[in-house]
């Protein structure tokens, strides 16, 4: 199984890698700079809330299914057919409460009108994500891996060909950029409904009160913790734009450092999703996870600390790199929010194996718990410092609930605290700091640093054998 999880997960990071950076790096930062802090805000607060709501599409259902046919096969077809027709239904719910809580909340006549594509996005993103879950379920991890980077591919060709084409005089606008993901969202959809489609022994979308009302029950506790998450995770942005008079501006600064953390973060996304299927089959055959547990976990902590601490103290030279406006305070975001990286790697991996188990109830009051710390924060501390207390709460929100989760990891699973590897581990992220303060400080160009930072951590890694990469090429090597 560690062979399965280790060759897969090469190849998923390897397409991600291909083609995730150059949508950060060429598109999605090229936008932010031609339309402005003050529009790409505007756009990145009623994404935020649309993403927020997201949780009445998908009620749950990706998650649940994942496991249910990770653990048989057999499930595929008869809830393809119901949960089709449950997403449409859901779809309605989706629309009619967005648009009523952005009415309540005062959004304008133009706020509305990108929204209605917004939500229209989501809605096809969350079929997507419902598709993936099947692929992923069916042990299908390279067909996954394609799928997974798809909308992006279509996205930078689409967006690249608008920004760089010469096929129009007119400038950029953020509209256009919100229609190349509906294009782009649809293709994949298709795509993947296909492959879908093929595994599945017939496909008959019917009303099944019986079989609808099975799938409710048993995925609202995935629709509670899904909601939970994205609240404590996308509320930020959606506060800083209403609590603030110059709310656009201050998200539009937030969003230049959260979409590198969000970029970021799908390394971990990507270990989840290998994660909970095989976690979810291992445990219905009652194998042990614990060693491919610490075997993901050591994999993705490792270069999370690195990729944190650097941009920490690179953070001036990585922003003014990125972006044209609102440097000095934007880098400082930046450094305060990529430490979150750290939390948000590690909860993607025992947060999988508490779904995997089983451990809804935990997990829930756990978000919950985050939820409301998150919102107190950002009330106490945006009005005094703006974008960098919405950054700050973020970091603490996540230091905290993620610690909650090892914890709940340990005692549910019986797992055998390692006070060796956790001696070693806080050893290293301390001369990973120290490496950073003098690496900073050398006469070079700063890339070069960066470089000798990334190089020197990683063999640090090694030294104390937090990394073994003999013992990868063994698993790899095995039959």
């Amino acid at each position: 199984m560690k062979k399965k999880f280790l060759t897969n997960l090469f190849i998923l990071l390897f397409l991600n890698f291909l083609v995730k950076p150059f949508w950060v790096l060429g598109i999605d930062r090229t936008v932010q700079n031609v339309v402005g802090a003050a529009e790409y805000g505007f756009y990145f607060s009623l994404f935020s809330f649309s993403i927020i709501l997201n949780i009445l599409l998908d009620f749950g259902i990706t998650n649940f299914n994942n496991r249910a046919i990770a653990r048989d096969h057999a499930n595929l077809a008869s809830y393809l057919s119901n949960i089709v027709i449950l997403k449409f239904l859901l779809s309605i719910i989706y629309f009619i409460v967005s648009f009523f809580i952005a009415y309540i909340i005062g959004y304008d006549s133009v706020q509305m009108k990108l929204l209605v594509i917004l939500v229209i996005n989501q809605f096809i993103a969350s079929f997507i994500l419902y598709m993936r879950s099947n692929v992923s379920g069916l042990q299908m991890f390279r067909t996954d891996s394609f799928l997974s980077v798809l909308d992006r591919a279509l996205m930078i060709i689409i967006c690249g060909v608008l920004l760089w084409g010469n096929i129009t005089e007119e400038k950029f606008r953020i509209e256009w950029f919100v229609y190349a993901q509906t294009v782009a969202y649809l293709l994949t959809l298709i795509v993947s409904f296909v492959i879908v489609l093929k595994k599945a022994a017939f496909f008959r979308p019917g009303f099944n009160s019986e079989m609808l009302i099975k799938i409710i029950k048993s995925s609202y506790p995935y629709a509670l913790l899904s909601m939970f998450m994205i609240i404590y995770v996308r509320i930020d942005s959606v506060m800083l734009e209403r609590m603030l008079d110059d709310g656009g501006v201050q998200a539009g600064i937030y969003a230049q450092s959260y979409r590198i953390l969000d970029a970021a973060s799908m390394m971990g996304y990507l270990f989840a999703g290998i994660l909970l299927p095989m976690f979810s089959k291992m445990i219905k055959q009652k194998q042990s996870v614990e060693e491919l547990t610490h075997l993901s976990f050591l994999l993705l902590i490792v270069p999370a600390i690195l990729v944190s601490i650097g941009s920490l103290f690179f953070r001036n030279e990585i922003i003014s790199l990125l972006y044209d406006s609102h440097i000095p305070v934007s880098a400082d975001i930046f450094g305060i929010l990529m430490l979150a990286f750290i939390p948000v790697s590690a909860g993607y991996i025992f947060g999988s194996l508490l779904t995997a188990n089983g451990n809804l109830k935990t997990l829930n009051i756990i978000a919950l718990s985050g939820v409301i710390m998150n919102v107190i924060l950002n009330l106490i501390l945006i009005p005094k410092y703006q974008a960098m207390g919405s950054a700050e709460a973020s970091l603490l929100t996540q230091s905290i609930t993620v610690l909650v989760q090892i914890i709940a990891v340990y005692r549910i699973m019986k797992f055998k605290p390692d006070i060796l590897r956790n001696i070693k581990l806080a050893g290293y992220f301390a001369l990973v700091v120290i490496l950073g303060f003098f690496v900073s400080r050398m006469s070079f160009f700063w890339v070069y640093e960066l470089l000798i930072f990334g190089l020197l951590g990683i063999i640090f890694a090694w030294s104390v054998r937090l990394l073994k990469p003999l013992s990868l090429i063994r698993i790899l090597r095995q039959e």
